[in-house]
């Protein structure tokens, strides 16, 4: 059997406060993170596009978390957290986690341990986060959001593929309003499912996940195609004063809120 393709986190370095013995309490000491994951399938085919592909970031904030979490004694308690947080991507069929301490010897001490999918329960559930079509300016729905930026009021010109402009025009608009409202872009499901899962807002800008598609270059239109994709909570609709719900948000099966009405 072919072995599977692998990606890796090595030699990250992280201070934390760690270890059972009272002199390491109320002590930072340098922890040495080394990860790798074996792949439910091959990188083959992925096209060079970020979605199809187990992030890097999947690993290193697996190990932020894991540090955030609590205070552990055990390096082996802190390896267990990381490398079930790692397992709940579907990509990712097996985990290998080392974790040493570089400060308590000369050399380094720690743990290595490898889990697979099927020996952990995973028992959280992706977080879904709300979408916000902002075609007028709101307060932000708190917990983690998506806001669909509104079509940039400009002609299109009238030669090329018009779509794809447009899509582009929503991109330049998504980094204008990102940074009237500070927050971050996101153009890629990974990028997406990295705000959700810590809570935040993000602008969305389509172009890159909605080119090669063939849903109208319209902000109702993407939102409705985003919404169905991510399984979103629910559609916060922030339109002009006067503006009912497009007919294509009635009986959607991710509910609607008119904001204002």
């Amino acid at each position: 059997m072919d072995r599977p393709d692998r990606i890796h986190l090595r030699d990250y370095i992280v201070p934390a406060d760690i270890g059972a013995f009272q002199s390491e309490r109320g002590q930072t000491q340098r922890l040495r993170f080394s990860l790798e994951v074996a792949l439910v399938q091959s990188v083959t085919g992925a096209e060079d596009k970020v979605d199809e592909i187990l992030s890097y970031d999947v690993l290193v904030a697996a190990v932020g978390d894991g540090l955030a979490d609590r205070r552990y004694d055990l390096l082996e308690t802190l390896a267990e957290r990381i490398a079930a947080q790692v397992l709940t991507h579907p990509q990712a069929a097996e985990v290998t986690v080392t974790i040493e301490k570089l400060d308590r010897v000369p050399g380094a001490l720690g743990v290595t341990l490898t889990r697979r999918t099927a020996q952990i329960e995973v028992a959280a559930q992706a977080v879904r986060p709300a979408l916000l079509v902002m075609g007028r300016r709101v307060p932000l729905p708190p917990g983690p959001l998506v806001i669909v930026p509104p079509a940039p009021d400009l002609p299109l010109p009238q030669g090329g593929n018009r779509r794809r402009i447009a899509l582009l025009a929503l991109d330049q608009t998504a980094w204008s309003l990102a940074g009237a409202l500070g927050v971050d872009v996101a153009d890629s499901r990974t990028e997406i499912d990295w705000a959700a899962a810590n809570g935040l807002a993000v602008v969305w800008a389509p172009f890159r996940m909605a080119a090669d598609t063939e849903v109208p270059a319209d902000p109702a239109a993407l939102a409705l195609w985003l919404a169905d994709r991510l399984e979103a909570d629910r559609i916060h609709w922030a339109l002009p004063e006067g503006t009912t719900l497009p007919p294509e948000a009635a009986g959607f099966r991710i509910p609607s809120v008119l904001l204002g009405a």
